[in-house]
């Protein structure tokens, strides 16, 4: 915003006798119109984040961020990373730490897949927090330039947790908290009457800095940024063992070769980031990744998925065992298991392009192979002679199916193959963004005017993988999924939680 013109003019007629006086009006008045300048306050605000006092405290005591609604709260944030799946895992973590920890969870964009990348716990070779964090932030608000932005509430059903944790969206906490205009990311009006504002470049800068942990975030006692991770660290809860050895370390050909000196020891989260620490002070608190995975007996960073001592933390772990996707891409399953596909099926999940898989090519398609050797058999014991009929899901292009087993049972007359493609899914996808669940289920400030607000709307997002998941769990004849897949795992938690109704 410029600074407002001066529109008065002086007389040319005995302007240098009032010279003197002039110059004195001029500084007299200087202080005052600067601050009264709307252009000056928004710059004054981009170099103090803080503001200065609280409404209604004589002007006297510290209030992070800008927005009296936010006064009192305290919010957890955390940087996720790699696919979809890994994203969900680290919302899961992220709710138990925020209930634990009795703080707001700050519910993150949906990433794209691999924009932001951890590195490998097990080589103890990751990226810093604070590097997380800001990659975090840079690729969040890459979404909002190219308008793209879909928050995992959108997505995945945080219903469950309600009762248990409080959220409150991204675009909905940086713009109280931050001051900046987050409505390049809405789709509909509620949004956009909620994540307005009037912020300068300088403020996204300011808000990145703050949300990574950059620039002494912490000596302002606002933000704690948590530089502990997997190299050194493994989140525990009411185990009686803090700060013991972990029982995976790096092995000494490890620390010849990488130089490394790191001591992994389980720290128990309420004890270390709760009452009586510093981190306790502050408004928020951020993680870097709350990725977490089995291994060697142990876990790569965090280790809470019992708590017997503690029935309110036993009843959110068993909540967020499975989060299902929101309902209308549920919906979407369902109806198209229903109406496309009608007979019983089997779902093959088969991923062959990204990372190790593309060199498992032959282990997939064995697993496929003797699934439908097995079903043949059955079909045969009870004197069924028609198709097998397969929902596929795959990474790999039908282009580039000749000369793979793919190609061998689409040929074949005893199968008979359903794959779906972006196109069939785009009304529910606008269904979805229409209902903005991720708005919606989390805190809400004070909307002030129409709700209804012209909005230049974020593109549909990509829904075909979750919508693709939802038939799978409605495959009466089985599954088969890709070894070491987490999105086979998703399937496989939401067939066990019996999810489709059909």
């Amino acid at each position: 915003m410029d600074l407002p013109a001066n529109r008065g003019r002086w007389r040319r007629r005995s302007a240098r006798s009032h010279v003197p006086l002039l110059v004195a009006i001029f500084f007299l008045l200087l202080p005052a119109s600067l601050l009264l300048s709307s252009a000056y306050s928004s710059l004054l605000r981009s170099l103090l984040p803080f503001s200065a006092s609280a409404p209604g405290t004589g002007g006297g005591t510290l209030r992070c961020g800008r927005s009296a609604e936010l006064e009192g709260e305290r919010f957890l944030w955390y940087a996720p990373h790699s696919g979809f799946s890994n994203q969900v895992g680290e919302l899961r973590n992220a709710a138990v730490a925020a209930a634990l920890l009795n703080r707001t969870l700050v519910v993150p964009p949906v990433l794209d897949h691999h924009a932001v990348a951890l590195g490998s716990c097990p080589k103890f070779r990751v990226a810093e927090p604070s590097d997380l964090r800001a990659a975090v932030w840079d690729h969040a608000m890459q979404l909002l330039r190219e308008q793209r932005y879909v928050s995992m509430g959108d997505i995945v059903d945080l219903s469950p947790l309600k009762p248990l944790v409080k959220t409150i969206d991204f675009r909905v906490f940086v713009s109280l908290w931050c001051g900046v205009d987050m409505r390049k990311t809405c789709f509909s009006g509620l949004c956009c009457s909620v994540s307005g504002g009037g912020s300068l470049p300088s403020d996204y800068d300011r808000c990145r800095s703050l949300l990574s942990g950059l620039e002494g975030s912490e000596s302002s006692g606002c933000v704690y940024p948590v530089q502990d991770d997997c190299r050194t660290t493994v989140w525990t809860y009411q185990e009686n063992n803090d700060r013991a050895l972990d029982s995976f370390q790096p092995d000494e050909e490890l620390k010849r070769k990488k130089r490394i000196s790191y001591v992994r020891r389980r720290k128990d989260i309420y004890k270390s980031l709760g009452p009586g620490n510093k981190a306790e002070d502050a408004t928020l608190l951020a993680f870097g990744t709350l990725f977490s995975a089995p291994y060697k007996g142990s876990e790569s960073y965090f280790d809470i998925h019992e708590s017997p001592k503690d029935h309110r933390l036993q009843n959110l772990l068993e909540k967020i065992e499975f989060l299902p996707f929101a309902p209308e891409i549920m919906a979407a399953g369902t109806e198209l298991a229903k109406s496309k596909i009608k007979e019983p099926f089997l779902c093959a999940q088969l991923r062959l392009l990204d990372g190790q898989f593309k060199n498992h090519w032959k282990s997939t398609f064995s697993a496929l192979k003797e699934k439908l050797k097995s079903l043949e058999v059955e079909m045969k014991t009870n004197k069924n002679s028609g198709s097998v009929h397969i929902f596929l899901m795959t990474d790999l292009p039908r282009a580039n199916w000749t000369k793979t087993y793919l190609a061998d049972i689409a040929k074949d007359g005893k199968y008979q193959l359903y794959t779906l493609k972006e196109n069939d899914v785009l009304q529910t996808a606008e269904k979805l963004m229409a209902a903005e669940h991720g708005i919606r289920s989390g805190f809400l400030p004070e909307i002030r005017g129409n709700t209804n607000k012209d909005c230049d709307p974020v593109q549909l997002p990509e829904i075909l993988l979750y919508v693709e998941e939802s038939v799978c769990s409605c495959a009466s004849l089985g599954f088969v999924g890709t070894a070491g897949s987490t999105i086979a795992g998703s399937i496989e938690t939401m067939r066990k939680n019996n999810v489709c109704k059909l």
